[in-house]
């Protein structure tokens, strides 16, 4: 966990961490950018709550809305040290855009037969 809050903290300079409800946010003045959580399975999991937003194409993300990075040693977050600074930078640049909600594609009414 400590090298995946290294390579985060690191990306940029607005990145910044707080704890609440027990769990880590790495957050930027964007909002929170991800979460520490599921302490007690091995490795980490990072939750990005508006993981949607971002833009870009990162392999190792799962997840449609709420995404999700699973790492499970040192070795393999330096390995996607790259990936996780990109995806820093994108969420810092969003600026405004990250907190706004995001605006629901509106499903198209169906005529009624009578």
């Amino acid at each position: 966990m400590r090298r995946v809050r290294e390579v985060i903290l690191g990306a940029d300079a607005s990145m910044s961490e707080r704890i609440q409800y027990g769990v880590t946010f790495a957050s930027s003045k964007s909002g929170d950018f991800a979460a520490f959580v599921r302490y007690r399975e091995p490795g980490v999991n990072l939750r990005l709550m508006r993981g949607g937003r971002l833009q870009g194409r990162y392999s190792h993300l799962e997840g449609k809305t709420v995404k999700r990075m699973r790492i499970s040693d040192e070795k393999e977050a330096s390995a996607r040290a790259a990936e996780l600074k990109l995806m820093v930078k994108e969420w810092c640049s969003l600026g405004d855009a990250a907190k706004a909600k995001k605006k629901r594609r509106s499903q198209p009414t169906q005529a009624r037969s009578r």
